[in-house]
């Protein structure tokens, strides 16, 4: 990743909607003490890495997204409906602005995300990788695993488990995940990430500033450990000693619902991509600017269609463990009006750049 290139400065306007969006997915409605969690600021430096990103060989850049929380242990899938629709909001972005994107979850999780991304393959560039447990590596899995780790230029977790203090997975009910055979060591790939970034005898400088993104909401989520002790003494996340993730995250996106830190991390590297194209553009070519800008978050729509679509095929919410399509216990019209919140702040940095003259 070249963190070199002059790029312009956020208008008011820019910094205004990215707070407001941050805003937006810190309400706290699923009532764990959001407030505590939040990173404020981190919103607004993760989006424009992910908005910025370039590699100084000019290829396309290469962006990893982990995902899964198979949390329903006692279900075939046992993966939860927080986390694919974030998951593939992201990658999709990704592969608007130019990247390649992967996903890459659990096996046990292969045929709800296959289901998550079937209708975006069109778009071309995205790609699902599915690992074994941890116990069940080989190593070709081990060697895959490490290839990921080397050709990508930025990691995003979206809602993915993240060992404790003891190395194991845990839900929020403190169940082991890891023991139960559900977990692959996707958190390796952030480890090997930070070794490159420390390795000092290599010749390709753009391998050394691998960002690591975080996405959660309860704490027990892979890069959560940046808030450690506010997890640890947070008294509306029970079970938090044994449960809290430890890996840091360079920068985390606390959020009421995973999915919801996904669409703010989406919406807020919008704006500043037209804050930073706009500039270029002489006023001819601004009118297009408000559909430049919402082009990357996923339509209301769509999002159903593709809850739904991961439903269909075993997918439960993780607080009613039940087949529905409604996240961490709270209806889909909850979701679709945050993400409905979220576009109205990404058209209106359209709007200021389209008149801008």
């Amino acid at each position: 990743m070249n963190l070199n290139n002059p790029f312009r400065p956020l208008s008011t306007k820019t910094k205004s909607a990215v707070s407001a969006i941050e805003d937006i997915i810190t309400k706290d409605e699923g009532g764990r003490g959001m407030a505590s969690l939040v990173v404020r600021g981190d919103l607004e430096e993760a989006a424009m890495i992910f908005a910025r990103l370039k590699r100084n060989d000019n290829i396309r850049p290469h962006v990893l997204i982990l995902s899964g929380f198979p949390c329903c242990v006692d279900h075939n899938p046992p993966t939860e409906t927080d986390g694919p629709p974030g998951a593939v909001a992201i990658a999709c972005a990704a592969v608007l602005m130019g990247y390649k994107a992967t996903i890459v979850t659990d096996e046990c999780n292969e045929e709800v995300f296959t289901a998550a991304c079937a209708d975006r393959e069109s778009l071309g560039g995205l790609m699902l990788k599915c690992f074994p447990s941890e116990d069940k590596m080989s190593s070709n899995d081990y060697a895959d695993l490490n290839s990921l780790a080397d050709d990508c230029d930025l990691v995003i977790a979206c809602e993915r488990a993240g060992p404790g203090k003891d190395g194991k997975c845990y839900t929020m009910r403190g169940i082991d995940m890891t023991s139960a055979g559900l977990i692959a060591p996707l958190h390796l790939i952030v480890d090997r990430i930070r070794v490159a970034r420390t390795n000092a005898s290599t010749t390709d400088s753009s391998r050394i500033m691998i960002p690591f993104l975080a996405i959660g909401d309860g704490g027990n989520e892979l890069g959560m450990g940046k808030m450690l002790d506010a997890i640890l003494s947070n008294p509306m996340i029970s079970n938090a000693k044994q449960i809290a993730a430890v890996g840091i995250a360079d920068h985390l996106i606390a959020a009421s619902v995973s999915n919801w830190g996904a669409y703010a991390l989406v919406g807020a590297a919008a704006c500043i991509r037209i804050n930073d194209i706009s500039k270029d553009l002489p006023s001819s070519s601004r009118s297009g600017l408000v559909v430049e800008a919402c082009q990357f978050l996923p339509s209301s729509a769509a999002e159903q269609a593709l809850l739904e679509s991961c439903v269909a095929v075993g997918c439960r919410d993780g607080v009613s463990g039940l087949m529905e399509a409604t996240v961490d216990g709270m209806p889909l019209e909850t979701s679709l009006a945050c993400l409905e919140a979220i576009r109205v702040e990404v058209e209106a940095v359209g709007f200021e750049a389209a008149a801008n003259k």
